[in-house]
């Protein structure tokens, strides 16, 4: 028998291989699963030509999307206990500083504008708030039935109508939804994300939230206008404090500081606690003016365009990716700007502007979330 050189090279090797399986078997069973399991995670980022960079991403921050919604249900109830508590104690400073200094100073005719506006205002706030965090935003229906629908919900498995988008912290469809009012932290996280990947529709849920925790519910079509009201009628409040109490802030700031220069204490610890309650009111309210003001604005272009906070970034794409065809995109929600502002607001008389507007009011808005043919009939028939 003639010794080959071949043989024993295939012997060998396939010696090493199976030294090199013994190794491997070596390895617990739970490490080897977690192997395999990073393997498939690896291999689906580009597993067919469809993945782009918008699956990539989200695939990479779905565990940050996950731990913000689950933190943003737990904590939503009590930041909306602070939001009532701050706004509880600028009542409770007007009423017992403020209202006082105003009787005593002012002329009968500015005690009675004051009294009428702030209780006016107050009322207002409280209420479209309350309204926005208690009215359900509106849901598609579960049960099968003929309303039209333009594409299926990839996590609820259900038909979405036009308008409609899926909120992660609801775990379920809403009507025309606008956003989740969440914290200021989990919005960070996001806003810091949307510098960082620009385009990304995902994202641009949670740009326009990036300022504070108001409602812990979802903004949607039967919630909306409570929302924007809400919105308004706060910052009208806060620049109203903010500029009745400029003169009252100057005054006890300037109170403290000259007590803090010199050795006797020229004022009670009635009158400290006064000075610090209105340099307290002043900051605050003048804070949350500017920044809850900027977001007034902003929701009412969108208003003015017809179109919601998602549906921006929605709207932004699409002319863009109709641009490179040649052709323009045109909001098929869009019915001019007046008549954006009278559906959004109910108003279908002169009368209205008051009743439904200036007034606390309950009222329904224009159709039930699923169709939206309604709205160009209406055009026509509200007179400008």
């Amino acid at each position: 028998m003639r010794w080959c050189p071949s043989s024993m090279l295939h012997l060998c090797c396939l010696r090493s291989r199976s030294c090199t399986r013994r190794g491997r078997n070596k390895l617990p069973l739970w490490i080897r699963e977690i192997w395999a399991y990073m393997r498939v995670l690896v291999q689906s980022l580009y597993f067919n030509s469809l993945t782009d960079s918008d699956v990539v991403f989200d695939s990479v921050f779905e565990p940050v999307f996950w731990t913000v919604d689950y933190v943003t249900r737990w904590f939503g109830t009590v930041f909306v206990c602070l939001v009532v508590l701050l706004t509880s104690s600028i009542v409770v400073i007007a009423y017992i500083v403020l209202l006082p200094l105003v009787i005593n100073t002012y002329s009968p005719a500015w005690i009675a504008w004051h009294i009428c506006y702030g209780h006016w205002n107050l009322i207002m706030i409280a209420f479209h708030y309350y309204k926005a965090a208690k009215t359900s935003p509106g849901c598609p229906p579960t049960e099968k039935n003929d309303a039209p629908f333009v594409s299926v919900c990839k996590k609820c498995i259900m038909a979405k109508p036009a308008r409609t988008h899926h909120c992660g912290i609801c775990n379920r469809c809403i009507l025309k939804m606008d956003h989740h009012c969440r914290i200021l932290c989990s919005n960070i996280i996001f806003v810091m994300s949307e510098i960082m990947y620009c385009g990304n529709d995902k994202m641009g849920i949670y740009l326009n939230v990036s300022i504070s925790a108001w409602l812990n519910n979802c903004v949607g079509h039967f919630n909306h206008r409570y929302f924007f009201s809400f919105c308004l009628f706060m910052t009208l409040g806060c620049v109203y404090c903010s500029i009745s109490g400029r003169n009252l802030f100057l005054d006890a700031y300037n109170a403290l500081e000259t007590n803090y220069q010199t050795s006797a204490p020229p004022y009670t610890f009635k009158d400290k606690m006064i000075h610090k309650s209105i340099i307290y009111m002043w900051v605050l309210t003048s804070t949350v003016g500017v920044a809850l003001g900027a977001l007034t604005i902003w929701h009412a272009v969108l208003i003015s365009r017809g179109e919601t906070s998602i549906e921006r970034h929605i709207n932004n794409k699409e002319t863009k990716r109709m641009a490179k065809w040649g052709k323009v995109y045109r909001n098929p929600f869009n019915y001019g700007r007046l008549n954006n502002w009278k559906i959004f607001l109910g108003v279908e008389k002169r009368s209205h502007w008051v009743t439904r507007v200036l007034l606390p009011s309950g009222h329904a808005p224009y159709g039930d979330g699923l169709t939206w043919d309604i709205f160009a009939v209406k055009r026509d028939l509200i007179a400008v």
